[in-house]
């Protein structure tokens, strides 16, 4: 058996690596990855496909107790809240019954991953006012 030369393997595997590169380029992961990966540095805040997601650098506490309090001056109806060691989901209804769902993450010592979901399509201008009261009772 005749085994190929280096640099012939090197020639057909670059355009296969160029082609899933781009692939993952200019699909909507990529752009979900960098969301996630941004992230990282709080104070970032992205709008996917119906969820607000966003990073404050706060304690973990203290972001929860906000959130109770922005639900409460929006006058939205408290429906369910469920919380482990590092999460906390917040169900609440609006006053034309839409249902919102606050989930908080424990990213770290300062730092908390909050996602903000309004009915089944989400409602950007809700979601940014609620993270909006979130942030101003921090």
């Amino acid at each position: 058996m005749k085994s190929q030369k280096p640099y012939k393997l090197c020639f057909r595997a670059i355009p296969t690596a160029i082609a899933a590169a781009a692939l993952a380029l200019t699909s909507g992961c990529f752009l979900v990855a960098i969301g996630v990966g941004g992230a990282v540095g709080a104070g970032t805040v992205a709008y996917v496909r119906g969820e607000l997601d966003s990073a404050l650098s706060n304690d973990y506490d203290q972001v929860v107790d906000a959130t109770h309090r922005a639900v409460a001056q929006l006058e939205y109806i408290p429906v369910r809240e469920t919380k482990d060691g590092s999460s906390t989901d917040i169900v609440a209804r609006t006053a034309d019954d839409k249902k919102v769902e606050i989930k908080l993450i424990r990213s770290g010592d300062k730092l908390t991953q909050v996602e903000i979901r309004i009915g089944v399509f989400g409602d950007e201008v809700r979601s940014r006012q609620i993270l909006e009261k979130i942030k101003a009772d921090l």
